[in-house]
């Protein structure tokens, strides 16, 4: 079957259809596309790698507007993260059915049969894995419990459908193209299943958020819900993180992200609310694009606010949900992201009014470090 417009699967540079950007990029929100189902409505962001390869990913959006009928898809390629950010999906699999509305998110493994049904118009966001699959991040000193506990994930019951004379089509994405079959039966007759290899969802309001309550910032691994692993032990392929209401109470600290440059490439999505944690306009369906060692962090103003008083003890991120996928391998930009009106950069000039405080003191400074002794 033709390819699906606006997917990609190969993001090795060797590829004339990908970009690489040195710059922050940030997206709009996405259209919701009419007359689509969820495997028209694929279009991709970003990603690294190839699945003949057996190693990278890939990020994309969707969006529909008419459900999936006589129709199935299976992923053969690698697991599906998918994430609803706007309109619920009634996920059919081979296992039972999945209900996931915004704020949730499922997984469906590679090689998993299943349909998707919309109640109207739909969005979303997906991270694609080869290779490796999803799983709980090690919790190290927090010890069996916190950040996504393993209780709160949820599995669907079995349920069948048996048919005769019953035509559907079953449309496989294979190297990251697509090909159809037909059957005259439906494919979700599976009568009884056992074992993990299943599809599953989570709420991310059950997430348990950590963070210091004393002085300082914690690493933001602890935003963690869940990781897949690359070859290399101490880099990960990829992490899915939320940032979601919760309390900051440290004292003498800034409270802000700081400026920062970070090695890991960065994709983040707003599913709903707002979220004061970007350097640029943010909004439920967009995307925001950081790649590895470039610098970004808050507007000056907010610097200056959070530096000029005593913090409070305050609630952040509050009626938002937010989250990033991060990745230890350098991302390309598709043609349709790079391409699309939507796409914006964030502007570098509202650092232009940053002050260097340090500078402002430096005798000061000096003085006080030429009376130091060991």
């Amino acid at each position: 079957m033709p390819k699906v417009e606006g997917t990609e699967s190969c993001f090795l540079p060797l590829n004339p259809a990908v970009r690489i950007s040195p710059t922050q990029l940030a997206w709009l929100p996405f259209d919701i596309s009419e007359g689509t189902d969820f495997i028209s409505g694929l279009r991709t962001i970003a990603g690294s790698g190839d699945p003949t390869l057996r190693e990278g990913l890939a990020t994309h959006i969707f969006s529909a507007t008419k459900s999936m009928e006589k129709r199935a898809f299976v992923n053969s390629d690698g697991d599906f993260l998918i994430i609803a950010q706007q309109g619920n999906l009634d996920i059919q699999t081979e296992f039972g059915s999945l209900y996931v509305q915004p704020g949730e998110i499922c997984v469906i493994q590679r090689g998993q049969r299943f349909k998707v049904a919309v109640e109207g118009p739909t969005r979303g966001y997906i991270l694609e894995v080869w290779g490796s699959h999803f799983e709980l991040p090690e919790l190290g000193p927090l010890g069996s419990n916190g950040l996504a506990n393993a209780r709160d994930f949820l599995y669907p019951k079995a349920n069948y459908t048996v048919t005769r004379d019953d035509p559907w089509e079953i449309v496989y994405k294979l190297g990251g193209r697509f090909f159809k079959s037909t059957q005259n039966h439906c494919p979700f007759d599976v009568v009884a299943w056992h074992g993990n290899y299943a599809p599953y969802k989570y709420d991310l309001t059950k997430f348990i958020n950590v963070g210091s309550i004393s002085v300082d910032h914690i690493d933001p691994s602890i935003f963690c819900v869940l990781t897949a692993a690359s070859r290399d032990a101490n880099a990960p392929l990829a992490d899915f993180l939320i940032f979601s209401p919760r309390w900051d109470v440290a004292s003498h600290t800034y409270r802000p992200p700081y400026y920062h440059r970070n090695a890991a490439s960065e994709l983040m999505g707003l599913i709903y609310g707002e979220y004061a944690g970007r350097s640029d306009e943010f909004q439920p369906g967009g995307v925001s694009f950081e790649c590895g060692w470039v610098p970004h962090g808050v507007a000056y103003e907010e610097f200056k606010a959070a530096s000029a008083q005593p913090p409070p003890q305050m609630q952040i991120s509050k009626g938002a949900v937010a989250f990033m996928f991060e990745s230890c391998r350098q991302l390309t930009i598709t043609d349709w992201a790079w391409n699309s009106d939507k796409k914006h950069e964030h502007e570098p000039k509202m650092w232009d009014n940053l002050v260097d405080n340090f500078s402002e003191h430096l005798d000061e400074i000096n003085e006080i470090l030429g009376k130091k002794t060991l």
